[in-house]
Protein backbone atom coordinates (compact mmCIF):
# COMPACT_ATOMS: atom_id res chain seq x y z
CA UNK A 1 0.00 0.00 0.00
CA UNK A 2 1.29 3.47 -0.85
CA UNK A 3 2.53 5.56 2.01
CA UNK A 4 0.50 8.53 0.81
CA UNK A 5 -3.03 8.50 -0.46
CA UNK A 6 -5.11 11.50 -1.52
CA UNK A 7 -8.87 11.55 -1.78
CA UNK A 8 -10.82 14.38 -3.39
CA UNK A 9 -14.36 13.14 -2.98
CA UNK A 10 -17.91 14.21 -2.41
CA UNK A 11 -18.92 14.02 1.22
CA UNK A 12 -22.53 13.14 1.85
CA UNK A 13 -24.84 14.89 4.24
CA UNK A 14 -24.66 12.42 7.31
CA UNK A 15 21.95 40.83 28.96
CA UNK A 16 24.66 41.15 28.36
CA UNK A 17 23.67 43.44 31.18
CA UNK A 18 24.21 42.18 34.72
CA UNK A 19 21.66 39.60 35.72
CA UNK A 20 19.39 40.75 38.49
CA UNK A 21 19.05 38.30 41.35
CA UNK A 22 15.40 38.00 42.14
CA UNK A 23 14.13 37.28 45.58
CA UNK A 24 11.51 34.95 44.29
CA UNK A 25 10.91 32.97 41.14
CA UNK A 26 7.65 32.82 39.26
CA UNK A 27 6.74 29.48 40.78
CA UNK A 28 7.56 30.62 44.31
CA UNK A 29 5.63 33.86 44.02
CA UNK A 30 2.66 32.12 42.41
CA UNK A 31 2.48 29.58 45.24
CA UNK A 32 2.79 32.40 47.78
CA UNK A 33 0.07 34.38 46.06
CA UNK A 34 -2.29 31.42 45.97
CA UNK A 35 -1.65 30.91 49.68
CA UNK A 36 -2.80 34.45 50.34
CA UNK A 37 -5.74 34.02 47.99
CA UNK A 38 -6.87 30.91 49.83
CA UNK A 39 -7.01 32.81 53.10
CA UNK A 40 -9.26 35.33 51.35
CA UNK A 41 -11.69 32.61 50.38
CA UNK A 42 -10.27 31.91 46.90
CA UNK A 43 -8.70 28.63 45.90
CA UNK A 44 -6.24 27.64 43.19
CA UNK A 45 -8.98 25.51 41.66
CA UNK A 46 -10.70 28.67 40.48
CA UNK A 47 -7.86 29.37 38.10
CA UNK A 48 -7.52 25.85 36.72
CA UNK A 49 -7.45 25.95 32.93
CA UNK A 50 -9.92 23.79 31.04
CA UNK A 51 -10.36 23.52 27.29
CA UNK A 52 -13.74 24.98 26.38
CA UNK A 53 -16.30 22.46 25.17
CA UNK A 54 -18.45 25.25 23.71
CA UNK A 55 -17.40 28.37 21.84
CA UNK A 56 -18.91 31.04 19.65
CA UNK A 57 -18.72 30.56 15.91
CA UNK A 58 -16.00 32.79 14.46
CA UNK A 59 -17.24 35.91 12.74
CA UNK A 60 -15.27 37.84 10.12
CA UNK A 61 -13.81 41.08 11.43
CA UNK A 62 -12.39 43.99 9.50
CA UNK A 63 -9.48 44.73 11.82
CA UNK A 64 -7.69 46.99 9.35
CA UNK A 65 -9.25 49.92 11.23
CA UNK A 66 -7.51 48.80 14.45
CA UNK A 67 -4.29 47.15 13.25
CA UNK A 68 -1.90 48.82 10.84
CA UNK A 69 -1.57 47.20 7.38
CA UNK A 70 2.19 46.90 7.97
CA UNK A 71 1.66 44.80 11.10
CA UNK A 72 -1.07 42.72 9.48
CA UNK A 73 1.26 41.93 6.59
CA UNK A 74 3.77 40.59 9.11
CA UNK A 75 1.24 38.36 10.86
CA UNK A 76 -0.78 36.78 8.07
CA UNK A 77 0.24 34.36 5.32
CA UNK A 78 3.31 33.33 7.30
CA UNK A 79 3.90 30.08 9.15
CA UNK A 80 4.72 30.66 12.82
CA UNK A 81 6.36 28.27 15.26
CA UNK A 82 4.37 28.43 18.49
CA UNK A 83 5.47 28.20 22.12
CA UNK A 84 3.81 28.91 25.43
CA UNK A 85 5.36 31.32 27.93
CA UNK A 86 4.86 31.65 31.66
CA UNK A 87 4.18 35.18 32.99
CA UNK A 88 6.97 37.71 32.66
CA UNK A 89 8.38 39.17 35.88
CA UNK A 90 8.68 42.98 35.95
CA UNK A 91 8.08 43.34 32.23
CA UNK A 92 6.98 46.85 31.21
CA UNK A 93 5.53 47.82 27.85
CA UNK A 94 6.99 51.31 28.40
CA UNK A 95 10.59 49.95 28.42
CA UNK A 96 10.62 48.28 25.00
CA UNK A 97 13.35 50.51 23.54
CA UNK A 98 15.65 49.67 26.45
CA UNK A 99 14.86 45.97 26.10
CA UNK A 100 15.66 46.13 22.38
CA UNK A 101 19.13 47.63 23.06
CA UNK A 102 19.86 44.96 25.67
CA UNK A 103 18.74 42.16 23.38
CA UNK A 104 20.81 43.57 20.50
CA UNK A 105 23.92 43.51 22.69
CA UNK A 106 23.12 40.02 23.94
CA UNK A 107 22.77 38.58 20.44
CA UNK A 108 25.93 40.33 19.24
CA UNK A 109 27.90 38.99 22.22
CA UNK A 110 26.66 35.44 21.68
CA UNK A 111 27.57 35.65 18.00
CA UNK A 112 31.02 36.89 19.04
CA UNK A 113 31.54 33.63 20.98
CA UNK A 114 30.73 35.12 24.34
CA UNK A 115 32.96 38.21 24.18
CA UNK A 116 31.61 41.09 26.23
CA UNK A 117 29.71 43.71 24.26
CA UNK A 118 28.63 47.05 25.63
CA UNK A 119 24.92 47.78 25.47
CA UNK A 120 24.47 50.07 22.49
CA UNK A 121 27.55 48.77 20.68
CA UNK A 122 27.83 46.70 17.50
CA UNK A 123 24.48 47.98 16.31
CA UNK A 124 25.80 47.66 12.76
CA UNK A 125 25.84 43.87 13.18
CA UNK A 126 22.52 43.18 14.84
CA UNK A 127 19.66 45.54 15.49
CA UNK A 128 16.58 44.60 17.48
CA UNK A 129 13.32 46.50 17.46
CA UNK A 130 10.53 45.88 19.94
CA UNK A 131 7.16 47.57 19.59
CA UNK A 132 3.56 47.34 20.72
CA UNK A 133 1.29 45.77 18.14
CA UNK A 134 -1.81 47.88 18.73
CA UNK A 135 -5.34 46.73 18.02
CA UNK A 136 -5.31 43.01 18.84
CA UNK A 137 -6.35 43.18 22.50
CA UNK A 138 -9.99 42.13 22.81
CA UNK A 139 -10.66 42.81 26.50
CA UNK A 140 -9.41 45.29 29.07
CA UNK A 141 -7.52 42.44 30.76
CA UNK A 142 -5.50 41.56 27.65
CA UNK A 143 -1.97 43.02 27.66
CA UNK A 144 -1.02 44.51 24.32
CA UNK A 145 0.82 42.24 21.89
CA UNK A 146 4.58 42.83 21.62
CA UNK A 147 6.39 42.50 18.29
CA UNK A 148 10.12 41.67 18.19
CA UNK A 149 12.25 41.89 15.05
CA UNK A 150 15.93 41.15 14.57
CA UNK A 151 17.73 42.75 11.65
CA UNK A 152 21.21 41.97 10.38
CA UNK A 153 23.58 42.88 7.58
CA UNK A 154 25.15 39.99 5.64
CA UNK A 155 28.82 39.34 6.43
CA UNK A 156 30.16 40.62 3.11
CA UNK A 157 27.57 43.33 2.50
CA UNK A 158 28.57 46.96 2.01
CA UNK A 159 28.11 49.28 4.97
CA UNK A 160 25.55 51.33 3.07
CA UNK A 161 23.33 48.30 2.41
CA UNK A 162 20.18 48.28 4.53
CA UNK A 163 19.70 45.77 7.32
CA UNK A 164 17.47 42.81 6.54
CA UNK A 165 14.96 41.24 8.92
CA UNK A 166 16.27 37.77 9.72
CA UNK A 167 13.95 36.89 12.60
CA UNK A 168 10.50 37.96 13.80
CA UNK A 169 8.45 37.03 16.84
CA UNK A 170 5.59 38.19 19.00
CA UNK A 171 4.16 37.72 22.49
CA UNK A 172 0.39 37.88 22.73
CA UNK A 173 -2.69 37.33 24.88
CA UNK A 174 -6.04 37.49 23.09
CA UNK A 175 -9.19 36.88 25.15
CA UNK A 176 -7.06 35.60 28.01
CA UNK A 177 -8.46 33.67 30.96
CA UNK A 178 -9.72 36.53 33.20
CA UNK A 179 -9.58 34.51 36.43
CA UNK A 180 -5.96 33.60 35.85
CA UNK A 181 -4.99 37.13 34.80
CA UNK A 182 -6.62 38.61 37.90
CA UNK A 183 -4.92 36.04 40.14
CA UNK A 184 -1.39 37.09 39.15
CA UNK A 185 0.72 39.30 41.43
CA UNK A 186 1.04 42.84 40.09
CA UNK A 187 4.68 42.38 39.04
CA UNK A 188 3.76 39.77 36.41
CA UNK A 189 2.57 40.35 32.85
CA UNK A 190 0.94 37.41 31.10
CA UNK A 191 1.65 37.09 27.37
CA UNK A 192 1.35 33.29 27.08
CA UNK A 193 1.41 32.88 23.30
CA UNK A 194 4.77 33.19 21.53
CA UNK A 195 5.16 32.94 17.76
CA UNK A 196 8.45 33.01 15.89
CA UNK A 197 9.85 32.64 12.41
CA UNK A 198 13.39 32.78 11.14
CA UNK A 199 16.71 31.22 12.11
CA UNK A 200 16.36 28.65 14.89
CA UNK A 201 19.60 29.89 16.48
CA UNK A 202 18.13 33.38 16.86
CA UNK A 203 14.94 31.92 18.32
CA UNK A 204 17.03 30.20 20.98
CA UNK A 205 18.92 33.41 21.75
CA UNK A 206 15.78 35.53 22.02
CA UNK A 207 14.11 33.00 24.31
CA UNK A 208 17.28 32.71 26.41
CA UNK A 209 17.38 36.48 26.91
CA UNK A 210 13.70 36.65 27.77
CA UNK A 211 14.09 33.80 30.27
CA UNK A 212 17.03 35.41 32.09
CA UNK A 213 15.60 38.94 32.00
CA UNK A 214 12.00 38.23 32.97
CA UNK A 215 12.30 34.96 34.89
CA UNK A 216 9.93 33.12 32.55
CA UNK A 217 9.84 29.66 30.98
CA UNK A 218 9.18 28.60 27.39
CA UNK A 219 7.70 25.31 26.29
CA UNK A 220 6.52 23.81 22.98
CA UNK A 221 2.91 24.49 22.08
CA UNK A 222 1.85 21.42 20.14
CA UNK A 223 -1.52 21.75 18.45
CA UNK A 224 -3.20 18.60 19.68
CA UNK A 225 -5.88 16.42 18.13
CA UNK A 226 -8.73 18.25 19.84
CA UNK A 227 -7.57 21.66 18.62
CA UNK A 228 -7.08 20.42 15.06
CA UNK A 229 -10.63 19.02 15.06
CA UNK A 230 -11.96 22.32 16.37
CA UNK A 231 -10.15 24.20 13.62
CA UNK A 232 -11.55 21.89 10.93
CA UNK A 233 -15.09 22.55 12.17
CA UNK A 234 -14.66 26.28 12.81
CA UNK A 235 -13.09 26.94 9.42
CA UNK A 236 -15.79 24.89 7.69
CA UNK A 237 -18.41 26.97 9.49
CA UNK A 238 -16.71 30.09 8.07
CA UNK A 239 -17.47 28.92 4.51
CA UNK A 240 -20.93 30.48 4.81
CA UNK A 241 -19.25 33.91 4.83
CA UNK A 242 -15.75 33.31 3.42
CA UNK A 243 -14.80 30.75 0.79
CA UNK A 244 -12.48 28.20 2.40
CA UNK A 245 -11.88 26.58 -1.06
CA UNK A 246 -11.15 23.16 0.43
CA UNK A 247 -10.70 21.24 3.65
CA UNK A 248 -7.43 19.33 3.69
CA UNK A 249 -6.42 16.91 6.43
CA UNK A 250 -3.34 14.77 6.89
CA UNK A 251 -3.41 11.64 9.02
CA UNK A 252 -0.81 9.15 10.19
CA UNK A 253 -1.96 5.57 10.72
CA UNK A 254 -0.14 2.93 12.79
CA UNK A 255 1.51 0.61 10.31
CA UNK A 256 4.99 -0.61 9.44
CA UNK A 257 6.10 1.74 7.98
CA UNK A 258 3.54 4.38 9.12
CA UNK A 259 0.83 5.13 6.58
CA UNK A 260 0.38 8.81 5.71
CA UNK A 261 -3.01 9.78 4.27
CA UNK A 262 -3.92 13.12 2.69
CA UNK A 263 -7.69 13.66 2.67
CA UNK A 264 -9.15 16.60 0.71
CA UNK A 265 -12.85 17.45 0.89
CA UNK A 266 -14.68 19.87 -1.38
CA UNK A 267 -15.71 22.94 0.64
CA UNK A 268 -19.36 22.66 -0.39
CA UNK A 269 -19.54 19.01 0.66
CA UNK A 270 -17.83 19.77 3.97
CA UNK A 271 -20.32 22.57 4.64
CA UNK A 272 -23.27 20.32 3.77
CA UNK A 273 -22.07 17.75 6.28
CA UNK A 274 -21.49 20.46 8.88
CA UNK A 275 -24.99 21.86 8.42
CA UNK A 276 -26.48 18.40 8.85
CA UNK A 277 -24.71 18.16 12.20
CA UNK A 278 -26.11 21.52 13.34
CA UNK A 279 -29.54 21.53 11.70
CA UNK A 280 -31.38 20.53 14.88
CA UNK A 281 -30.11 23.50 16.91
CA UNK A 282 -32.44 26.35 17.78
CA UNK A 283 -32.00 29.87 16.47
CA UNK A 284 -30.93 31.17 19.88
CA UNK A 285 -28.11 28.60 19.97
CA UNK A 286 -26.94 29.13 16.41
CA UNK A 287 -23.95 31.23 17.42
CA UNK A 288 -22.51 28.53 19.71
CA UNK A 289 -20.65 25.42 18.60
CA UNK A 290 -20.45 22.43 20.92
CA UNK A 291 -17.74 19.77 21.12
CA UNK A 292 -20.36 17.11 20.35
CA UNK A 293 -20.98 18.76 16.99
CA UNK A 294 -17.26 18.82 16.24
CA UNK A 295 -17.05 15.12 17.10
CA UNK A 296 -20.02 14.26 14.90
CA UNK A 297 -18.53 16.25 12.03
CA UNK A 298 -15.21 14.41 12.20
CA UNK A 299 -16.98 11.05 12.54
CA UNK A 300 -18.91 11.84 9.36
CA UNK A 301 -15.70 12.62 7.48
CA UNK A 302 -13.85 9.52 8.66
CA UNK A 303 -16.86 7.26 8.04
CA UNK A 304 -17.10 8.52 4.47
CA UNK A 305 -13.41 7.79 3.89
CA UNK A 306 -13.79 4.29 5.32
CA UNK A 307 -16.72 3.49 3.04
CA UNK A 308 -14.72 4.44 -0.03
CA UNK A 309 -11.23 3.17 0.83
CA UNK A 310 -11.64 0.73 3.71
CA UNK A 311 -9.17 2.72 5.82
CA UNK A 312 -10.21 3.71 9.35
CA UNK A 313 -8.74 7.17 9.93
CA UNK A 314 -10.04 7.23 13.49
CA UNK A 315 -7.42 4.59 14.35
CA UNK A 316 -4.66 7.09 13.52
CA UNK A 317 -3.63 10.62 14.38
CA UNK A 318 -4.71 13.85 12.70
CA UNK A 319 -1.51 15.81 11.99
CA UNK A 320 -2.57 18.78 9.91
CA UNK A 321 -5.64 20.77 8.89
CA UNK A 322 -5.65 23.46 6.22
CA UNK A 323 -8.10 25.64 4.29
CA UNK A 324 -7.79 28.93 2.43
CA UNK A 325 -8.15 30.61 5.85
CA UNK A 326 -5.04 29.00 7.31
CA UNK A 327 -3.23 25.83 8.28
CA UNK A 328 -2.24 24.17 11.53
CA UNK A 329 0.22 21.35 12.19
CA UNK A 330 0.48 19.17 15.26
CA UNK A 331 4.12 20.22 15.86
CA UNK A 332 3.07 23.76 16.75
CA UNK A 333 3.16 25.28 13.27
CA UNK A 334 0.40 27.74 12.43
CA UNK A 335 -0.37 29.93 9.44
CA UNK A 336 -3.24 32.43 9.40
CA UNK A 337 -4.07 33.33 5.82
CA UNK A 338 -7.01 35.69 6.41
CA UNK A 339 -6.89 38.75 8.65
CA UNK A 340 -10.70 38.57 8.91
CA UNK A 341 -10.36 35.57 11.23
CA UNK A 342 -7.08 36.55 12.90
CA UNK A 343 -8.65 37.40 16.27
CA UNK A 344 -10.74 34.23 16.55
CA UNK A 345 -7.76 32.02 15.65
CA UNK A 346 -5.40 33.79 18.07
CA UNK A 347 -8.05 33.49 20.79
CA UNK A 348 -8.11 29.71 20.35
CA UNK A 349 -4.31 29.53 20.37
CA UNK A 350 -4.16 31.72 23.49
CA UNK A 351 -6.50 29.26 25.19
CA UNK A 352 -4.17 26.42 24.20
CA UNK A 353 -1.20 28.32 25.65
CA UNK A 354 -3.00 28.89 28.96
CA UNK A 355 -3.63 25.16 29.20
CA UNK A 356 0.13 24.51 29.11
CA UNK A 357 1.07 27.03 31.82
CA UNK A 358 1.74 25.19 35.10
CA UNK A 359 -0.53 26.34 37.92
Amino acid sequence: MDKSRTSVTSTPISSVSTRRIRRRSFRQSTRSHFGVASRLGLTPGQTTHRFNTSRKAPKPQNITEKVSPEHLALLVKTEWHLCYVTPLYRFRHTQLKSYARQLSAFIAAEKQQGLGVEVGGLQDTFKVSMSVLQGLAETNDDPETVLIQVQSRPAFARQDEPLKTVWSGWLSCINGNPEYLHSLPKDFTCLPLFGSRGLEGLSSLVKSWLRSTFDCFFGPLDINQTTLRWLAALWTNCHMESNIQHLKMQWTLPAAPPLHVAYTVNSGDALALWRSVRKSRGADEEACIEIEEVTSFMEGLTSHFYRHFGVDLSAGDLNQVSTALGSAKVKGRMKISSSRYLISTLSLLTECAFLKIPI
